[in-house]
């Protein structure tokens, strides 16, 4: 028997040396995850959710599995295990969300491939919504509004800088200013162009972007239909931010995935619990706009709402990208799994 079997270790810092922080790679791994998912080659299982004090705790305090298989020209199967605390950040001095990425060869089942995934995670992230922003948005828009100021919406904006240069405005907002503030500063020295204004207040940031991002940790809605101005596509992230008549009235929905989406009680989720929702409601899965199934945006006016789960196919095609480039430079840390 072989017991000469490895597996390569990449850490962020290996990661980032083979351009983990920029967003082309997430762009072009997220784009073949969306296309395949849309023509169902694939396999994922609804991701379930470990938590602690579920009666209790904050929605964000949660650890999820998510495995998936992703066909294609070059399979691969894997899991992301990560884990969130919403006060990690104020309490502990932590980034809210860290995890670890296991890649496996489909032909085995034997892992070929652990590496960091809380960078993976938030910028394939970011590429869902550029990309959605390809589709969706308007096209040459110029202002983007960003609700909550933590890492993610760093790698949200900085992501959509790289791929859209006419962005020339960028209104933050968050309940700590300070927060607010900081990011302003870091995106000002990202991009000399850019024109950062801090608001004080959601409202009055919402109602300027003509792309709306939300990366926060709430788990109550606060951003109304009537401050959307026509054309508006929201990149809803964090899922709870947008009330219930803004899926009802806008033109709109798309999801990455309806099942993943249609349930652990998010927004969509209560809707159709209700009765006031349903699949036939809604306009698309992103990858089928991808593949031509579905339209985008077909008028200037159209106020278009995503709302991403976030997908298993989208971290393990990530991951794949970046071990392939890793192999090719001879980047990382072999492991022998004996």
């Amino acid at each position: 028997m072989n017991t000469n079997h490895s597996i390569l270790y990449l850490s962020k810092g290996d990661i980032i040396k083979l351009g983990g922080a920029s967003s082309d790679l997430y762009v072009t791994a997220v784009s073949r995850a969306l296309e395949l998912h849309a023509k169902g080659d694939f396999v994922q299982p609804l991701k379930p959710y470990l938590r602690v004090d579920e009666k209790n705790g904050h929605i964000a305090d949660r650890i999820i599995a998510m495995p998936a298989y992703i066909g294609g020209e070059t399979p691969v199967s894997g899991l992301k295990w990560i884990g969130s605390k919403h006060d990690n950040p104020r309490v502990r001095g932590m980034e809210r969300a860290s995890g670890l990425i296991i890649l496996n060869d489909p032909e085995s089942n034997y892992p070929i491939a652990v590496m960091e995934a809380g960078l993976i995670s938030g910028m394939r992230t970011a590429a869902v919504t550029v990309i959605g922003a390809r589709y969706l948005a308007r096209q040459g828009f110029r202002s983007v509004a960003c609700m909550g100021c933590g890492i993610i919406a760093k790698m949200q904006l900085r992501s959509l800088i790289e791929q859209f240069p006419e962005i020339d405005a960028i209104h933050l907002f968050d309940l700590n200013h300070d927060s607010a503030t900081r990011l302003a500063a870091e995106l000002r020295e990202f991009s000399s162009n850019l024109e950062v204004i801090v608001a004080t207040d959601a409202e009055s940031a919402v109602r300027e972007g003509e792309v709306v991002v939300t990366c926060t940790v709430t788990d109550q809605p606060y951003i109304p239909f009537d401050w959307l101005r026509k054309g508006t596509f929201v990149s809803n992230i964090s899922i709870m931010d947008v009330h219930k008549e803004v899926f009802l009235k806008a033109d709109k929905v798309v999801v990455d995935d309806w099942d993943q989406s249609n349930r652990e009680k998010k927004i969509i989720n209560q809707l159709v619990l209700e009765g006031h929702f349903s699949r036939e409601h809604l306009h698309a899965e992103m990858g089928e706009i991808l593949i031509g199934k579905k339209p985008g945006r077909e008028s200037d006016d159209e106020i278009i709402i995503l709302n991403p789960m976030g997908m298993a196919v989208e971290d393990i095609s990530s991951a794949q990208e970046v071990y392939r480039k890793a192999v090719s430079a001879n980047i990382g840390t072999r492991l022998s799994l004996y």
